[in-house]
């Protein structure tokens, strides 16, 4: 991923049938390379059945480098990168950008509240200090004085309060704006991950797809292991940890992959055009990653460990059951200490 999140790209290559890539031709020209490589995964697409479309290819074109040599999938990457382009990224930009705004919007509201909180205050003050002056013997013109001040505290008073409902419903407007764009956002800014409501329109675009061109596809959902939940009892060692688990599905996933944070820590990746037996692979590298990644709580080294549930997504099933499904696979996989993760199916 390029940023907060992986760059999907979207390429449209039309090229006629030619033989596989081979590691040997990594020292050739890089376009040569390449367009080899397209024509592998053309041809991979035609013999599944399934229409070159961008999003296709894209799929195919993660998917079919992953058995490559590392140094042929870091030439090509290379070449990729030069023309990066992500509208997802920009959309997640403009939201970030919104949200600050909302943000600054209400520190000034807080700021002329607390305007408004200390003239009042000053008001009170005056009060007293006119009665301590008329119960004095203090001449006719330090009362004189005490009125004009005040008249004029007074005037500013008004002011302010007129200046802080203008505020006040300017800032009840942009509230509701930005409701609104929160209802329409696809991003999770605390874990850096797509959010619960993009997951769930993918699913259910993918069981679509499924439906169409009968390919398979799965589900994964990922949370900390509960018993080192338990373990830490730090809720902001927790979140830590937890922030760290997203980072680590971020890296190891695709570019075609959507990693997404469901609820309370939880997180899923929808893995296209992924059967059941890829999906396990998946899990155990990214396990693997995990195991291999430790946490340091002052003096205390932290072990990660996150458990798994897997499943498929078919085009019989709605988007609730594929979700509840992989909810029990990690259910399942708590009650064997020996899995880190565990596939659940649905009956047909």
């Amino acid at each position: 991923m390029s940023g907060a999140l992986r760059s999907r790209r979207r390429s449209v290559i039309d090229a006629k049938p030619s033989a596989a890539i081979t590691d040997k031709e990594v020292a050739g020209e890089p376009e040569g390379e390449l367009e080899a490589y397209s024509k592998e995964v053309l041809n991979a697409l035609m013999k599944d059945g399934l229409p070159p479309t961008p999003n296709n290819f894209s799929l195919y074109f993660d998917r079919l480098l992953e058995d490559k040599s590392q140094n042929t999938r870091n030439h090509i990457v290379s070449v990729l990168e030069l023309e990066e382009n992500n509208e997802d990224e920009n959309s997640i930009m403009l939201e970030q950008s919104l949200k600050q705004g909302f943000s600054s919007i209400k520190n000034i509201l807080g700021v002329t509240a607390n305007l408004y909180k200390n003239m009042s205050l000053m008001t009170k003050i005056l009060d007293k200090r006119k009665q301590e002056l008329e119960a004095s013997s203090d001449t006719q013109a330090a009362r004189s004085v005490a009125a004009s001040l005040e008249s004029d505290i007074s005037k500013l008073n008004a002011i302010l309060k007129k200046q802080s409902g203008a505020i006040k419903s300017t800032y009840d407007d942009t509230a509701r704006i930005i409701k609104n764009v929160e209802n329409e956002t696809i991003f999770d800014n605390q874990y850096g991950v797509y959010n619960k409501r993009y997951l769930m329109t993918k699913i259910e675009q993918e069981i679509e797809l499924i439906k169409k061109f009968k390919h398979k596809s799965s589900l994964i959902m990922i949370e900390l292991s509960r018993d080192l939940r338990s373990s830490v009892n730090n809720e902001k060692a927790i979140m830590l940890m937890t922030k760290t688990v997203a980072r680590l599905l971020l890296k190891t996933s695709r570019r075609s992959d959507i990693v997404a944070h469901y609820a309370n820590g939880v997180f899923t990746m929808l893995l296209k055009h992924t059967d059941i037996e890829s999906a396990k692979k998946a899990s155990e590298r990214l396990c693997e990653l995990v195991s291999n990644s430790n946490f340091f709580l002052a003096d205390r080294e932290i072990q990660l460990k996150i458990s798994i549930g897997i499943t498929d997504i078919t085009e019989n099933h709605s988007v609730e059951e594929i979700i509840v499904s992989s909810m029990d696979g990690v259910e399942k996989a708590y009650e064997n200490p020996n899995l880190d993760y565990a596939v659940l199916l649905r009956n047909s």
